[in-house]
């Protein structure tokens, strides 16, 4: 297995005593958006030090660890956060990474270009001028470098894939191959629970070595309470270093002239809000790209683990607000979302080694709110806008018929109670009478704009109501955008680092 370069982790849960530190720059968060940030503002002679609320799970670790074993290592809440559904709303699992490198540890490494229709949409009608397909492309093209982005080839696409695509095929849906931060994967289909093989690009092995090499400092199991803020300005934040089990024990503080919050989409709110930096707008306007995936049964082996997890996918209905996007998760993860129970959950599990599969995700109006609850974690909300829900059930029918088209004998809709459709025309008599909302079995890897940006004369993601104060992660979308989130992050950080480098006197003379 390819190991990452070393990295500079000083791990929270070894300490035993108060810690303070004094830097340029502080990133809280280590992820897509922290991790970018912080090598940006080293390489322009920033001291930074990131804190880390996870731990440091080593890339040689996370390898080794089953499925399941990484979600409790690595997984914010074991995987079982979620958003409350209101209203006519599906119950929607949202999935983060709390680790050295947060989600991009975990993600299936899918690399899109925010689309050109959502970028004219920003600078037109949302007053962000600079936000234009011609005004992000270096910093788009910056990360694609650094994160090695490549075409997924033909032969790394599983049988699974290749079925559907067939079925596309003969319904006149073309397909594309898939572009992924990936250099030498082996097509293990476990990307979602870190590449054992080192061949995923995530932070670990990119942004956050090149930033360690730089003098950046990360020091994991480290809980963000509070934005120190004086005089209308950032100064610093403070918290407590958590032990083995996660609890509270010495508390640690970092001054610093700049402050970046890079913690995500559900606790960036959060934190704003504890430091007095919250508008009104902060906590809501959540979007989060709801997803299902559909399985189809056919008579032969298709064994869709042997293979690239996402190989290939679809923007032929991108008008209609839906992405089609293959996928085979970990059969241990897989199996539990089958049909039955007892032993007609068996004898579905048993069809494993046949079975195929595809996802699809809607580009969602936003109808989420993240407020403070009890505990450390949120309670995230989730309202599905009228226009998503047809959308959604729309998306399923498409992928089901593919399935259907490519010869397969039955296919298992994401609806909680629902046996398999064994014929287009129990397809039909399905798209119909469809369930209700409540019985979809839905999934989300990609909340955001809990902070969004919007119309300044500055356009840099600093707060208006906080000086030296930015935020650099998903939360500052100010719109679902239709595809996986995880380039277009990491380019809105590119751009929002280099304006903090460029910016640097000034805000190091508010800072004085």
């Amino acid at each position: 297995m390819a190991e990452s370069r070393a990295l500079n982790v000083l791990r929270g849960r070894a300490q035993r005593h108060r810690l303070a530190l004094r830097t340029d720059a502080v990133v809280v968060g280590s992820g897509a958006g922290g991790a970018v940030v912080a090598r940006e503002l080293a390489r322009a002679g920033r001291s930074v030090v990131v804190v880390e609320e996870g731990d440091w799970v080593r890339s040689a670790e996370y390898g080794n660890l089953t499925p399941v074993e990484t979600m409790r290592r690595c997984w914010r809440e074991a995987g079982l956060s979620a958003a409350v559904a209101l209203g006519d709303t599906p119950f929607i699992s949202v999935l983060q990474g709390r680790c050295v490198g947060g989600s991009s540890v975990l993600t299936g490494g899918v690399c899109f270009r925010i689309p050109d229709d959502v970028l004219h949409h920003w600078s037109r009608d949302l007053g962000l001028t600079t936000m234009t397909p011609e005004g992000i492309e270096p910093n788009v093209r910056a990360v694609e470098e650094a994160v090695h982005v490549e075409t997924v080839r033909d032969g790394m696409r599983s049988r699974s894939a290749e079925l559907f695509a067939l079925g596309a095929a003969k319904l006149d849906i073309p397909m594309k191959a898939m572009r992924r931060n990936t250099q030498g994967c082996r097509g293990e289909s476990r990307c979602n629970f870190g590449c054992p093989h080192g061949a995923k690009m995530s932070v670990d092995f990119s942004y956050l070595p090149d930033a360690s090499e730089r003098g950046v400092l990360i020091v994991s199991d480290a809980l963000v309470e509070k934005i120190d803020v004086t005089g209308g300005a950032a100064r610093g934040v403070r918290g407590r270093l958590l032990d083995e089990e996660g609890e509270p024990g010495p508390p640690f503080e970092v001054h610093a002239k700049v402050v970046i919050v890079a913690c995500g989409s559900l606790h960036t709110p959060l934190l704003l809000r504890r430091s007095g930096a919250g508008s009104w707008h902060i906590g809501r306007h959540m979007t989060l790209h709801p997803g299902v995936r559909v399985t189809a049964i056919f008579d032969d082996l298709v064994e869709g683990w042997d293979g690239s997890m996402q190989s290939v996918y679809s923007d032929h209905f991108a008008a209609d607000g839906i992405t089609l996007v293959s996928v085979f998760p970990p059969p241990s993860i897989l199996s539990a979302a089958y049909p039955g129970i007892g032993p007609k959950h068996r004898e579905n599990v048993h069809k494993m080694p046949r079975a195929a599969v595809f996802g699809a995700m809607i580009h969602d109006e936003g109808g989420g709110r993240v407020r403070r609850w009890v505990g450390r974690e949120p309670l995230v909300t989730y309202r599905m806008a009228a226009e998503d829900r047809p959308r959604l059930l729309r998306a399923m029918e498409i992928v089901a018929r593919m399935g259907f088209a490519a010869g397969a004998r039955e296919v298992a809709m994401p609806i909680f109670g629902l046996d398999s459709l064994r014929s287009e025309r129990e397809l039909d008599d399905f798209v119909s009478r469809p369930p209700a909302m409540k019985r979809i079995e839905c999934t989300a890897y990609h909340p955001l704009g809990t902070a969004r940006m919007s119309a300044d004369p500055r356009e840099t993601g600093e707060a208006w109501q906080v000086d030296n104060l930015f935020v650099a992660d998903g939360s500052v979308l100010p719109t679902s955008i239709g595809v996986n989130s995880q380039l277009g992050i990491m380019a809105m950080a590119d751009k929002i680092a280099r304006g903090i480098a460029d910016d640097w006197p000034r805000l190091a003379r508010r800072a004085a």
